[in-house]
């Protein structure tokens, strides 16, 4: 079985993010860089099906030179091979731009059986390009999943919902992208991060994908984000102090907040 996993580089959850100054898109010059961690448990289910069924896995990523660090740390983790899509032309692209550009690396790779991504990236959190990747390739797409079971020829997915769990089933080939619920992804061994020096990592840019695309195709963003204020800071609260009136003191406030 031949597995493709989608992996994103992100600004670290935990450090201050911002945005640059002159196009509004978030800067990643200045940010503490990591493999996104719902991504990070797309690939530890990607090579728990790879121990279970001998598959091969391929990590394809799209993003600026930086991007090969969260490409080793999948490949140290046990993935086979890579595709890196490198390309200065991509900087801010858009949902719809980044998915037609992942469907099209991964169509370079041979009868892949199955995809595999997080259900969103903590950086934009769109929680679409799974879905547009699936209707990009004709793959039946089973999204939010929290449980993943491939047999026989079919993928299962459990997905927990406001009232209880969906079950999503489909035949291979297929599209699956996960929460971050799934699974815990394992930490890469010393054995596995020496080995990932070796392992193959594709270089790949637009014209290489798109060779017969030009300026008025794929390569158009077409959202941009003309302006960016900083949030306001928080208003100073109201203290109460109760002396016998704070329950109407308080019921006047949110009566004036038309809360009430």
């Amino acid at each position: 079985m031949n597995i493709v996993v989608l992996v994103k580089q992100v600004p670290d959850t935990g450090a201050e993010r911002t945005l640059s100054a002159g196009d509004h898109t978030l800067d990643r010059e200045g940010a503490d860089l990591v493999l996104d961690e719902i991504n990070e448990r797309a690939a530890e289910e990607a090579l728990r099906l790879k121990e279970s069924s001998d598959a091969e896995v391929t990590v394809v990523s799209m993003g600026p030179d930086s991007a090969l660090d969260a490409i080793r740390k999948v490949l140290a983790m046990g993935a086979d091979r890579a595709i890196h899509i490198c390309d200065d032309r991509l900087h801010g692209a858009d949902v719809v731009t980044t998915a037609k550009v992942l469907a099209a690396a991964v169509r370079t790779v041979e009868d892949v059986d199955l995809v595999l991504a997080g259900d969103a990236t903590t950086d934009g959190q769109a929680s679409a390009v799974p879905a547009i990747v699936a209707d990009l390739l004709g793959l039946p797409q089973l999204t939010h999943a929290r449980e993943l079971d491939v047999d026989g020829g079919r993928v299962r997915a459990e997905r927990e919902t406001d009232s209880g769990w969906a079950t999503l089933e489909a035949s291979l080939p297929a599209l699956a992208s996960v929460t971050e619920k799934i699974n815990e992804p394992r930490y890469p061994s010393f054995k596995g991060i020496m080995a990932a020096k070796k392992k193959s990592v594709e270089t790949v840019d637009l014209d290489d994908l798109f060779p017969d695309a030009d300026d008025a195709g794929v390569r158009v963003t077409r959202t941009r984000v003309m302006e960016a204020v900083p949030r306001p800071a928080r208003a100073a609260g109201i203290r109460v102090t109760d002396d016998g009136s704070a329950g109407r003191q308080l019921i006047e406030h949110l009566i004036a907040l038309k809360l009430l």
